[in-house]
């Protein structure tokens, strides 16, 4: 129990340390833009007309709101952060203790007979696979419904920044003005596409880096040395294709919701989120935000 809690504070300080860039990203996925765009040069040296990076983004953050600023909306991360990996660890944990005495009786036949112990598979069977992908996916899936609250929160506090509001400024009282503005499913505005992502982000990776495993990699002795190389790849792959699921849902928690940044000229008013993936499908922004580096400025078409 205590390894464990050491990791959530391991996962508590980098979370901390990687805030700003998720700040930076959440105000860009709004679309807003503080500083001009300047002519540079992209990574083949091109000329073009450039939106601010990190960098400067981050500078012009903290000159308007000091360096610590650059940390609004750290508290409920931190929050949602923890709830959803003590959710994700108990799920799982309920998982294996439940096939923990099949494994064991498909082991007793072998130690009763004195057969030899076979040598372990080189690579897992795609009905382990499944079984695996599909216990993830409901820890997962929990875990994203229990912190949602939290990321909702999150989300509104930075984008507070754009119309320097303090309408979800403490913890409690922005669930106070939550739940009194928009009743309990304003705790769980842009759950739907951030579920989705995470499912198809899950299956896409795990099938992806089996099939990888299987038919590309044919030492076994090799398996295990670059069975972490193929989930990182493939998890990098697959953070790319739904990508438009994370904006869609940051996009959603904060429609409507009474600050600035949650109206036009921002966004206009969503009933779903399949209006907003819409939306941004016909003016061809569904990737915005995804990099905060090398930013050219987009042909923005409505």
């Amino acid at each position: 129990m205590a390894d464990q809690w050491q990791q959530y504070a391991l996962a508590a300080g980098f979370t901390a340390l990687s805030h700003p860039m998720l700040y930076v990203k959440v105000l860009v996925q709004v679309g807003y833009e503080p500083i001009a765009p300047v002519l540079g040069h992209n990574l083949f040296f091109r000329q073009e007309l450039q939106l601010p990076g990190f960098f400067s983004y981050a500078k012009y953050i903290a000159k308007q709101d000091g360096k610590f600023g650059l940390f609004r909306g750290l508290t409920p991360r931190l929050c949602s952060a923890l709830l959803g990996s003590i959710t994700h660890h108990k799920v799982l944990k309920a998982y294996e203790e439940e096939h923990i005495l099949e494994d064991e009786e498909e082991e007793n036949p072998e130690e009763e007979l004195n057969l030899p112990v076979m040598e372990p598979k080189a690579s897992k069977t795609m009905n382990d696979v499944i079984r695996e992908t599909s216990h993830e996916m409901a820890a997962r899936c929990a875990a994203t419904v229990i912190s949602h609250p939290f990321h909702v929160i999150t989300v509104r506090c930075m984008v507070q920044f754009i119309g320097k509001e303090f309408k979800y400024s403490g913890l409690f009282g922005s669930f106070g003005t939550i739940y009194r503005e928009e009743g309990l499913k304003g705790f769980f505005v842009g759950l739907i596409p951030r579920v989705l992502g995470d499912i198809l982000s899950l299956w896409l990776c795990n099938l992806v880096a089996h099939i990888i495993n299987t038919h590309v990699i044919e030492n076994r002795h090799q398996y295990s040395e670059m069975k972490s190389y193929t989930q990182a790849v493939t998890s990098c792959f697959t953070s790319i294709v739904v990508y438009p699921f994370v904006l869609v849902a940051n996009l959603m928690a904060v429609n409507d919701c009474g600050i600035t940044g949650g109206l036009p000229p921002y966004a206009p008013h969503f009933s779903s989120w399949l209006e907003c993936w819409r939306y941004l499908a016909n003016s061809k922004q569904l990737k915005r935000g995804s990099s905060l580096f090398f930013r050219k400025v987009p042909i923005v078409r409505k």
